[in-house]
């Protein structure tokens, strides 16, 4: 089994603070940004940040759908992490500065990828098909810290 990761990375004209308060918002921003790919999302316990334990239903392709038991830590003061516990499947939310009032957002997922030629292209294909769908998430946080 080999490693797969999808990244999509985006420069958002507000502060890190916002920003990052936004990403780690479970409770009230978290439901506005995901796309019409995730599904059935709720809040487990707490909501911000460090110890919140959310689940929803995300599906990567009409076929395949992954039911995700998110784990919520912040390793560093710029990080949000979500660890399925399901699966290998850990999403890393950064946020930097990236000039005056504008931060850096990215998302990083990885998991263990199938071996043999599922898992060939399951290495080709996923990580630009979560990429994109990272990418309307951050298109919606930008909207919302935005306005």
């Amino acid at each position: 089994m080999a490693q797969v990761t999808a990244t999509a990375e985006r420069i958002v004209p507000a502060p890190v603070d916002k920003v990052l308060g936004a990403v780690a918002d479970y409770a009230q921003t978290r439901p506005r940004i995901l796309t019409e790919q995730y599904s059935d999302y709720a809040v487990l316990s707490g909501g911000q940040g460090e110890g919140t334990s959310a689940t929803w239903k995300l599906a990567a392709t009409s076929k395949r759908t992954r039911h995700v038991k998110a784990d919520i830590t912040q390793p560093t003061p710029d990080t949000v992490v979500e660890s399925d516990e399901n699966s290998s499947m850990v999403t890393t939310w950064r946020v930097t500065p990236a000039g005056e009032g504008a931060s850096t957002v990215s998302i990083t997922t990885t998991w263990n990828g199938a071996g043999g030629i599922g898992g060939f292209f399951e290495r080709t294909f996923a990580p630009k098909g979560l990429a994109r769908i990272h990418s309307g998430v951050l298109d919606k946080l930008e909207s919302v810290v935005r306005g």
